[in-house]
């Protein structure tokens, strides 16, 4: 279930896919997620949980998505006061309305948005007023680390930090490859903002779900029909990461304290 209305925090993570059976299917063997359904306005939908709390949810690419070219992505959805202001805020500032601002019964109100430089995320105010779970930092099976491959890092950070409130954490400089800005969205760093490499095609957001080791998770990875883009590699806070697409095409990450 999704809670809280804490502004510019990410409440739920959604995979829209060509084949949400499989998807599951694979993200379970990965991730050790267990899976329910429940009925939607759109057809079923599949939520996703790891111990006690919800991670997020699996659904069908539409029928009219699909035709306009849509692929299987990652998405998160960030809590806010009032889904209809913030939306047009988003628009008043460059970014693009992909769906407009209607209701999920029993759930709250949703939109699903493009940052300026056409990065997707959904805003949601959420009925409950009920905090989110407490999720220790490192928690298997979900998000520890959300990744913003912007155009360019410095002016995709200022919009988010103008609309959502976060605040800057440490930033690295990685030479060539520009400044990887880190930010809070309360205590902790919990993402970080970058300019794309100039190979990747378009502005995403890319997603990083805890495992306990790297070289396991990897390989169930590779069982079950996914790919990794990049070879396991460590990173700062004694962490080791890889980057890969599942069998039906979108991308995800892995992070692990041990390889």
């Amino acid at each position: 279930m999704i809670t809280t209305r804490a502004k510019g925090v990410f409440v739920w993570y959604e995979l829209a896919t060509s084949d949400s059976k499989a998807a599951q299917k694979f993200y379970s063997q990965v991730l050790g997620w267990k899976a329910r359904e429940m009925g939607g306005p759109e057809g079923s939908y599949t939520i996703v949980s790891a111990g006690p709390a919800d991670v997020g949810g699996i659904s069908t690419i539409p029928p009219d998505a699909c035709e306009a070219h849509a692929k299987p992505a990652w998405m998160s959805y960030i809590g806010v006061d009032d889904v209809d202001a913030v939306t047009k805020q988003v628009k008043a500032a460059g970014g693009v309305v992909h769906r407009a601002p209607s209701d999920i019964p029993g759930i709250g109100r949703f939109s699903v948005v493009a940052d300026p430089q056409g990065a997707v995320f959904a805003l949601i105010t959420p009925l409950s007023r009920e905090p989110l779970p407490a999720i220790p930092p490192g928690t298997p099976g979900h998000v520890g680390w959300r990744e913003l491959h912007a155009g360019e890092g410095k002016a995709a950070y200022a919009f988010y930090e103008d609309h959502f409130g976060w605040t800057r954490a440490e930033a690295m400089d990685m030479g060539a490859m520009g400044v990887y800005q880190t930010f809070s969205t309360g205590d902790a760093a919990v993402g970080a903002v970058m300019t794309k490499m100039p190979v990747t095609p378009a502005p995403f957001w890319m997603f990083y779900f805890n495992v306990p080791a790297l070289d396991a998770a990897s390989s169930r990875v590779k069982e079950a029909g996914g790919k990794l883009l990049i070879e396991p590699m460590p990173v700062p806070g004694n962490l080791w990461i890889v980057h890969g697409a599942d069998p039906q095409g979108a991308l995800f990450a892995l992070v692990a304290p041990q390889r």
